[in-house]
């Protein structure tokens, strides 16, 4: 199935709008408008960016918008080959010319929020519209950029999404659970779930790519239950700028966190900060005072220094 992608002008759209009988409500997040036409499925973002897919998606394309070159027009082999050696967009590496699943997690080095993480499949066939899309290391991207990404992603990637909030955090921390088999446990059952779904769709698999924060024996050792494809699995460092599989992850899992994030501020009616650092402790010493530890906890890694910090900011005062 083929993939093209349009960045279009508002009076664009409302043309386009006016020739497909679209649905307007009842869609994902960040989604404007859906429309099946001649067997091409049309997705209309908030973003302006039209998606159509579908086996004649560029003949449809055309048809509908007069357009012959699409936003992500693929480029030949002799201009790859000159990006290649100029450039470190993930797009570029060995991965993002294969059939390849992804995963990646956010979360673990925040006090706040839970523990997120993602497994996404990308086909080679997604690899122009991800670039399109502006797909890229989600620690160079905006938490509202991540947001729009992640709401466009997630309506045509298969992926698994895994959320260990931090009630069930703070579970395993006491049954002895390190965060590495946390996380080794989450990546592999997300995983296993992608393989799951693309094998019931006949999808090819070359790879399996692991964002690195364990060696091969340690994650084998935490996971629980077998690595689907062993032989097929990498683990790379930094493995956000070296696959589009594992960019695509990292921006749907911070998606997660951000969310998750936005919906315990509202409890608490405040913004609740991210990271560690001594704006937290400050934040969590505030927490205690008006609603206690328990609720502290409830909303955090209970394992992390911070929250001794903040017991000692709110015993000084008091």
């Amino acid at each position: 199935m083929a993939n093209v992608v349009f960045k279009l002008s508002e009076s664009e759209i409302q043309q386009l709008l006016t020739q497909i009988n679209a649905e307007t409500k009842h869609l994902p997040a960040g989604s404007r408008a859906r429309a099946k036409y001649q067997g091409t499925t049309i997705n209309i973002y908030n973003s302006k960016k039209v998606m159509f897919q579908g086996k004649q998606a560029e003949t449809v394309a055309n048809q509908l918008l007069g357009k012959t070159t699409p936003t992500n027009t693929t480029q030949n082999k002799s201009t790859r080959t000159k990006n290649k050696k100029a450039s470190n967009h993930p797009s570029d590496y060995p991965f993002n010319t294969a059939h390849c699943i992804g995963s990646d997690e956010a979360g673990s080095g925040d006090y706040f929020g839970p523990l997120t993480v993602c497994a996404v499949y990308v086909s080679k066939k997604h690899v122009e519209v991800l670039k399109t899309l502006g797909v890229d290391d989600s620690k160079k991207l905006t938490d509202e950029k991540i947001v729009e990404l992640a709401e466009q992603l997630v309506t045509f990637l298969p992926h698994s999404l895994q959320v260990m909030n931090n009630e069930k955090y703070n579970q395993q921390k006491q049954l002895g659970w390190s965060q590495v088999k946390m996380k080794a446990v989450l990546h592999n059952q997300a995983i296993r779930n992608v393989v799951d779904r693309i094998e019931a769709q006949n999808e090819p698999l070359d790879y399996i790519v692991i964002d690195q924060f364990a060696v091969r024996g340690v994650y084998q050792n935490y996971a629980l239950s077998p690595m689907p494809y062993p032989d097929k699995t990498c683990f790379e460092t930094k493995g956000e700028s070296k696959s589009l599989a594992i960019a695509a992850a990292s921006i749907i899992s911070r998606y997660a966190f951000v969310k998750h994030m936005e919906h315990m501020g509202k409890k608490v009616n405040q913004t609740i900060p991210k990271g560690a650092s001594r704006k937290v402790d400050l934040f969590a010493a505030g927490l205690i005072e008006k609603f206690g530890t328990d609720t502290l906890d409830s909303m955090s890694k209970a394992d992390f220094k911070n929250r001794d910090k903040a017991l000692n900011l709110y015993r000084k005062k008091h």
